[in-house]
């Protein structure tokens, strides 16, 4: 049961912290300690286990809000990640540069800890994968090899008239045809987004052309769209160019997206090299160099995390669609055999699924797409992508394929060195063929973004926050001081940041009434805060901890916070 002291010390710090008058004077601080030490006798109300909970107006469990992202767009996203220190555009003090980011204090932390976890996951916890990091520019000779040099490309479109260029894949047209008497008045045409917003536009296109052809009024059939990859000659004479408003598009053609670069000191022919498009091809380069080295046997896996680079024709929606990207790809090596590669693709598709959710992922807003017949590359057996549910639709994520022995075989006939693999049970010799799960870093942070993205109701007051895991949060713990001028307690409170500080990213934030600071920490997804206050010092020893996502708090002693922490953090 609590003490008249503990009583009086909240209503005191009541008045002069949560109403965010703080503690400024000694002779507060003596008051308080005089309250503390009078006071003795006990009452029948809730316990009150330490002065941060006398701050603390969470007394009731959050009512969160489940619709608040199904009402976000892509630009409260942005905003968001440029307000907090996560992504800023690149050279913005230039204007800023197409396609291209940098990541802010949060971010470089968020997308660290994504890499981690990853690697963690996927090469230190089994035994049957291994990691490289090859460098980003390689032989020339790889990308013929490979197809990159001839068949890398993306559809293209231009506007005559504007000189913008469009991938044909990402513009969808439509004819408007009058429901009444079934003619068609014109084409609309919309770059790709989420259904509401494609029809949204379309509809506002349609608009114009029933006005236009004085049918202003007249109900029309549903939008049939297509991509212009779809059209016909005659059908894009007909559809109206983004840029223009007119029929000023060309047909698609195709498009290399590889960075090209010159290597040593000439500028001729002999130096092309190219910026890698992908880290996979670093990958099977190094398959003889692994196998000779590090003692695996079929089925194994590399795995590797680097930057690739694509000249995207229009690089879109924020950090999804970039010119300069990190991928995470693991080639995993199998016998061959039809018999062979469903089930370690099944696994894969599971084990994928299965770490997307460790790391914090929403199963509501993940999704499968299952490739098929058209949809497949031409060396591929199988291909699942799992999708999520951005702002702008739903996308690929993650994309697990089965790719045979292409690769393996490509660069033997291009290299003239043998890539084959001897098993010594069997006494056989064959090219493996390949599991490939491949994810971008960029496009996950932006899918944990959105699926950390909250908000809920405090006793009557709004809140918004970022509800990331903590094995992936930027900042995991925030030490907070109850008050900055009490030397001892500001004492006890830096000890054990610094104590923190040798295992996680950690905060110190003194400044302010304690809600208002846990209300920070919540604005950037810490999930815990910790506060030394003065029962720390002068009787139990013991600090306040608080979960970001419920507001609910503990009282631990301070040889118990790593301990605890470390369980909450990272699950041992």
């Amino acid at each position: 049961m609590p003490s008249y002291r503990n009583v009086a010390l909240a209503m005191f710090l009541t008045l002069h912290g949560a109403l965010g008058f703080g503690l400024r004077t000694s002779s507060l601080i003596a008051s308080s300690a005089s309250l503390r030490r009078t006071m003795s006798k006990a009452t029948t109300t809730t316990a009150i286990y330490s002065t941060a909970e006398a701050t603390e107006s969470e007394k009731k469990t959050p009512i969160k809000n489940e619709e608040a992202y199904s009402k976000v767009k892509m630009e409260d996203i942005v905003s968001l990640c440029k307000r907090r220190g996560i992504i800023f555009p690149s050279s913005e003090i230039y204007n800023g540069f197409a396609g291209f980011f940098d990541y802010g204090p949060l971010g470089s932390e968020l997308k660290k800890n994504v890499k981690d976890n990853f690697w963690r996951h996927f090469v230190q916890r089994r035994e049957d994968v291994v990691g490289i990091d090859s460098s980003i520019i390689h032989n020339p000779t790889t990308w013929q090899s490979s197809g990159h040099l001839d068949g890398f490309s993306d559809p293209m479109v231009d506007c005559k008239e504007t000189k913008l260029r469009y991938r044909a894949d990402q513009l969808f047209c439509a004819p408007v045809t009058v429901e009444e008497c079934g003619t068609t008045v014109g084409f609309v045409c919309v770059l790709e987004a989420n259904d509401e917003d494609m029809v949204k536009a379309a509809k506002k296109q349609a608009k114009k052309l029933l006005k236009e052809s004085d049918r202003k009024g007249q109900a029309i059939q549903p939008f049939a769209f297509k991509d212009l990859t779809q059209v016909s000659e005659e059908e894009m004479g007909q559809i109206p160019s983004p840029g223009s408003g007119k029929p000023t598009l060309t047909m698609p053609r195709d498009f290399n997206l590889m960075f090209q670069t010159n290597v040593g000191a000439m500028q001729d022919g002999s130096s092309v090299a190219y910026l890698r498009p992908e880290t996979a091809q670093g990958i099977f380069i190094n398959y003889k160099n692994v196998i000779g080295t590090s003692r695996q046997k079929l089925p194994f896996g590399i795995a590797q995390i680097g930057k690739a680079f694509r000249n995207e024709i229009t690089p879109r929606n924020f950090i999804f669609r970039s010119r300069e990207f990190e991928q995470m790809e693991i080639e995993y090596f199998i016998p061959p055999g039809d018999d062979v590669w469903q089930p370690f693709h099944e696994k894969w598709i599971a084990d994928s699924k299965a770490f997307l959710e460790t790391v914090g992922l929403r199963e509501d807003l993940m999704g499968y797409d299952i490739h098929e017949g058209d949809g497949l590359a031409h060396y591929a057996r199988a291909c699942t992508d799992i999708t999520f549910k951005f702002p702008f639709g739903e996308q690929e994520l993650m994309g697990i394929a089965a790719r045979g022995n292409f690769d393996l075989t490509s660069h033997t006939e291009g290299s003239g060195k043998t890539l084959d693999y001897f098993d010594e049970e069997t006494k056989e010799k064959f090219i493996p063929h390949v599991i490939e799960p491949s994810l971008g870093v960029d496009r996950l942070i932006l899918a944990l973004i959105c699926s950390a993205y909250a908000e809920d109701e405090v006793n009557g007051e709004k809140r918004n926050y970022l509800s990331f895991h903590p094995s992936i949060a930027p900042v995991k713990v925030s030490v907070l001081p109850l008050v900055k001028n009490k030397e001892p307690l500001v004492k006890a409170a830096r000890e054990l940041f610094e104590k923190l500080q040798m295992r996680w990213n950690v905060q110190w934030d003194q400044t302010g009434a304690i809600g208002r600071r846990y209300r920070r920490a919540d604005e950037i997804g810490v999930p815990f805060c910790v506060t030394v206050d003065f029962e720390t010092i002068e009787d139990d020893g013991a600090v306040t901890i608080r979960d970001r996502d419920t507001t609910e708090q503990v009282r631990i002693p301070m040889d118990e916070v790593v301990p605890y922490l470390s369980k909450m953090i990272d699950g041992y």
